[in-house]
């Protein structure tokens, strides 16, 4: 009786968050006091996180459409078919076998979040020796800017080493995610290269939509690069930080997505897809 009860209060805490953000990317939508920059405050969603890990690997909104609701961000693409980065309104796939290219507006993307890129503040770090430094050093940005915002950033340098993943295409019936990475991923280990991480940070209260924290995605300069980022260093790195207030998320409409349960805690799942540990 207790899980049933709490598994009822989780999904009334999901709720009442959804209709929070509702309100809060209407209010960003119709603040902006001229047309051409009313859409530009908000972070843009397809689907829950929590719908790719169970499996949902069925793309709902095209890449023409998602590049009308912003120019940068992170995702990936219908039957998991590798990494989605976005950067300055160009959509790129990161390969399984470690191939860059630009993806036609066609293609469908079942999981993204992007936004328009307004650089609100810059940093320059230093001496950045993992992954897990870079993540400290921006958790004390957000922390002077507010830990219950959103944040998208461009980091920009020479990487001294970075190690990236990607995903071979699905097949139906799909697996979890967690279970395809076990067999169906692929890695790649660059030194000294020059590129752009493209990373959004989602505040606590987005558990059940999201990864709460930092979540990255590389690509090279010359475009020959790039995946879902497992670890990296740099001596050097110029960070554009975009703090964003407002979320605006469209679900997908399939039978698949529709006949999940969304109470279920996928916490540890998240942990291993994100991170790559056990």
């Amino acid at each position: 009786m207790f899980v049933f009860g709490k598994k009822i209060r989780r999904l009334e805490i999901s709720l009442a968050l959804f209709v929070f953000l509702t309100v809060c990317s209407f209010a960003g939508i119709v603040s902006a006091s001229d047309g051409s920059s009313a859409q530009r405050e908000v972070i843009n969603q397809v689907s829950l996180l929590q719908g790719l890990t169970f499996g949902d690997y069925n793309g709902s909104v095209p890449v023409g459409q998602l590049k009308e609701l912003g120019d940068t961000g992170i995702g990936t693409f219908d039957a998991l078919n590798g990494e989605l980065i976005m950067l300055k309104g160009i959509v790129y796939r990161a390969a399984h076998d470690g191939t860059i290219e630009a993806v036609a507006d066609d293609e469908t993307v079942p999981f993204s979040n992007v936004t328009f890129f307004d650089t609100d503040e810059v940093v320059k770090l230093n001496g950045i020796d993992g992954i897990n430094v870079l993540k400290s050093e921006l958790d004390r940005k957000v922390s002077e800017l507010g830990v219950n915002r959103f944040y998208m950033i461009m980091a920009e340098g020479t990487f001294s080493t970075i190690q990236v993943r990607s995903e071979f295409p699905q097949t139906k019936p799909y697996q979890p995610l967690a279970k395809v990475l076990e067999t169906d991923q692929t890695f790649f280990d660059y030194e000294n290269i020059k590129g752009t991480v493209v990373g959004l940070y989602c505040p606590e209260y987005m558990s059940d939509l999201n990864a709460v924290g930092w979540h990255f995605h590389f690509i090279s300069d010359d475009r020959m690069a790039g995946g879902h980022v497992l670890n990296l260093s740099a001596g050097e790195l110029n960070v554009s930080i975009d703090r964003t207030d407002s979320f605006s998320m469209v679900l997908p409409d399939n039978e698949m997505f529709n006949s999940f349960d969304l109470t279920i805690d996928q916490s540890e799942d998240i942990k291993k897809v994100e991170t790559g540990e056990e």
